[in-house]
């Protein structure tokens, strides 16, 4: 799909993301709504690892914007400092500080002193992870043990029940690892969630509504990283079955990048069937080649954390009744009807018959490539792998 040209989004359209993401509204029903691709929002988001940023607001007793326009067109005037002061009721030593502190009575411009106000009033609270350090490297040490942030929070409540600088709530914990900014804990800890997304979700949020309940510990495509979504780096793989008579199937793999096509044979669709064969196909690529699966909600990925176990690649799931998702893959099985057609018994097709049919579709021109081939393509990526 082509987007508009990338647009900048305003303080308002801000508001609408975070209030929507916040309902637990996907990524993906967020980026529709402004006819953008799912990384553009996913941007949006992740500067602040998903947790919305607090509204920031002017003390009462700042000089406000029309006030300095007074300022600045007493100066103009030639009016004294003291002359303005009384006119804004405001002391003669604030208004000369606000001078002095913006270019002086020739360069003073009241925009750009209102901006500098705005930059310097700036002062992010310390976290009180990066001021304990013993602290910190507590609730690190257990992190790495795959204790959740709450599991951590109330552990430490429990051991020093009266001394609160060596307790910590599980929120400011889940704020220090999806907030890089603060400076408490590496990126790499997020690994020990047991959720391994990458920017926090709403509380409201449920995967139940995308059809992934029943499947366990899945990973929604929402939380695929978003430089995935432009196709530039190779090795990010999207997976289907395509099926035919007598409960016959065949596993197909589309590399998004390359467009390259691998064929795995298949017993039945059983998940440990399946998987064995994905895992199986993985090993034959350099791992820099295979990074990630994305696949549809069948149950025969059920299985899919043993895939990622002895290959240590991770999978996506896709959100219901959503196969533009998976674009590459579905585009790709059509063109493998005309080998494969619909009605067809494809359990009689060899492994060795499969690959050859692969190799064919692999070495064929395709528009969106301009026109050149797969395996053109993917042979160039291996080389650079090699």
């Amino acid at each position: 799909m082509v987007y508009p040209t990338r647009i900048k989004y305003t303080e308002e359209m801000k508001s609408y993301i975070w209030d929507r993401y916040q309902q637990g509204d996907s990524v993906w029903s967020i980026a529709r709504s402004f006819d953008r691709s799912s990384s553009s929002i996913h941007q949006q988001l992740s500067r602040s690892g998903g947790i919305r940023p607090v509204a920031r607001k002017r003390s009462s007793r700042s000089l406000s914007l029309g006030e300095r326009e007074e300022i600045s067109r007493g100066l103009v005037a030639g009016l004294t400092v003291r002359t303005i002061a009384s006119q804004l009721g405001r002391a003669p030593s604030t208004i000369s500080r606000e001078i002095s502190r913006n270019g002086g009575c020739h360069a003073y411009r009241a925009s750009r002193a209102d901006q500098n106000a705005w930059d310097r009033a700036l002062r992010p609270k310390v976290c009180k992870l990066v001021m304990n350090r013993p602290l910190c490297r507590k609730v690190e040490s257990k992190l790495r043990r795959k204790w959740s942030p709450e599991q951590i929070a109330g552990w430490l409540k429990r051991e020093r029940p009266d001394d609160e600088q060596s307790q910590v709530s599980h929120e400011t914990i889940y704020r220090s690892l999806f907030i890089q900014a603060r400076g408490a804990f590496k990126k790499e800890l997020q690994q020990y969630l047991r959720s391994k997304r990458s920017i926090r979700r709403a509380r409201t949020s449920t995967l139940k509504d995308d059809g992934l309940g029943g499947m366990p510990n899945a990973v929604s495509i929402r939380e695929r990283p978003a430089s995935v979504e432009d196709r530039a780096v190779p090795g990010h793989w999207e997976g289907d079955l395509i099926e035919g008579s007598k409960k016959s199937c065949v596993a197909t793999l589309v590399e998004r990048h390359s467009r390259y096509v691998m064929l795995a044979k298949l017993d039945n669709k059983k998940t440990e069937t399946v998987v064995t064969a994905l895992i199986k196909q993985a090993h034959k690529l350099p791992s820099e080649l295979y990074k990630s699966l994305t696949w549809d909600r069948g149950k025969e990925m059920t299985d899919h954390q043993r895939f990622t176990l002895e290959t240590d690649i991770q999978v996506y799931f896709c959100d219901p009744q959503s196969p533009w998702q998976r674009g590459s893959n579905e585009n790709t099985n059509r063109l493998l009807r005309q080998y494969l057609p619909k009605g067809t018994d494809l359990s009689v097709y060899s492994q060795a018959q499969l690959s050859r049919i692969a190799r064919e579709l692999n070495e064929r021109p395709r528009k969106t490539l301009d026109y050149e081939t797969p395996a053109a393509i993917f042979n160039a990526c291996v080389a650079l792998t090699g």
